[in-house]
């Protein structure tokens, strides 16, 4: 595919009346080729580029010289072993995400003529809501579209938001902790699924403790740079000490066997227990904490119906998911 835009120069006056004359101006840029650039703002390397796309990464470099030659401009610049965007290459990306932006909104607009939902849609999530919302909302989709194709994909943390404005997946379900900013990538829709309780989780079958009094027992955690794991520490911080991390998982079943075994103590989002009743004893914390559990789609898919069927599929099962989190 091809994106051409040809002028035609015959001549331009200007205010002291000499003439410029000229012929005629075409500039050809491939979609394609512009479709790679922007893989590169967002993926960062030439070798995440190929992966991603199961390209060779001297395929992506060798296509990103030929959309140079026809921008006539220099868009990459040497950085060490890798390469960065010119300023000029950031300018014509800026311009890409709009083209792209319009084109999503092109093919939702043809997708709502259509009289059957169908097609691919690609869900990121984590642990607990893949659980608790995600595959319910599948399996509700599944019902009342059958011809529509699923796919979920379990992810940690915020790399599947950038998978999105990379086009990887149509929506995610992301969360934001406590005193972590919302996201500041652009082009992305988010709206709010509910809010999940955050407790203090020890073994069963004992009294709901304190939080200073656990400083000297192990802690079970998500590891260094995760935003659980940096606000469960500022907690244990601002209750006067410095947890005392045994374990490291961004798994929390393991979180619960380790605790539920009375190896640990830590803290678990209300989510993670769904319709089951709890198996250690949780403590609400003071005050209380909540992580914001969020729907995020591209601005220019955003009411493609699969990704708005996929929407209100999540908005019903998270009703029941807000019910269990109050009680």
């Amino acid at each position: 595919m091809r994106d051409s835009k040809c002028f035609r120069v015959r001549s331009v006056t200007s205010s002291d009346e000499s003439v410029v004359t000229g012929g005629d101006w075409c500039v050809m840029y491939d979609l394609h080729r512009l479709r790679l650039l922007r893989e590169l703002k967002h993926r960062g390397t030439l070798a995440a580029v190929a992966s991603a796309l199961s390209y060779s990464p001297s395929t992506i470099s060798s296509q990103l010289s030929q959309l140079e030659a026809e921008v006539g401009v220099p868009l990459l610049e040497p950085m060490g072993r890798r390469v960065r965007l010119t300023p000029a290459a950031e300018m014509l990306v800026g311009h890409i995400e709009v083209i792209l932006d319009r084109l999503e909104q092109a093919e939702a607009d043809i997708a709502r003529a259509k009289t059957v939902l169908e097609g691919d849609l690609r869900i990121a999530t984590f642990q607990t809501a893949a659980k608790t919302l995600v595959l319910p909302a599948v399996d509700l989709l599944q019902r009342e579209h059958p011809q529509l194709r699923v796919f979920v994909h379990q992810e940690n943390e915020r790399t599947p938001l950038r998978a999105l404005v990379a086009h990887e997946f149509d929506l995610v379900i992301a969360e934001e902790y406590p005193g972590e900013p919302p996201s500041a990538l652009s082009g992305l829709h988010t709206q709010l699924l509910l809010e999940d309780p955050l407790l203090l989780a020890t073994p069963p079958d004992g009294e709901p403790p304190q939080l200073a009094a656990l400083a000297h027992l192990p802690w079970v955690m998500e590891p260094e740079g995760n935003a659980a794991r940096r606000w469960a520490s500022a907690v244990c911080r601002q209750a006067g000490f410095e947890p005392h991390v045994r374990y490291q998982s961004t798994d929390l079943t393991f979180h619960v066997r380790l605790i539920e075994a009375g190896q640990a103590v830590g803290f678990l989002p209300k989510l993670a227990w769904g319709v089951h009743a709890p198996t250690v004893t949780l403590t609400e914390l003071t005050p209380p904490n909540a992580r914001r559990v969020l729907i995020a789609t591209r601005t220019g898919s955003h009411h493609h119906p699969a990704v708005v069927a996929a929407r209100v599929a999540l908005d019903r099962i998270s009703r029941s998911a807000r019910d269990l989190t109050r009680s």
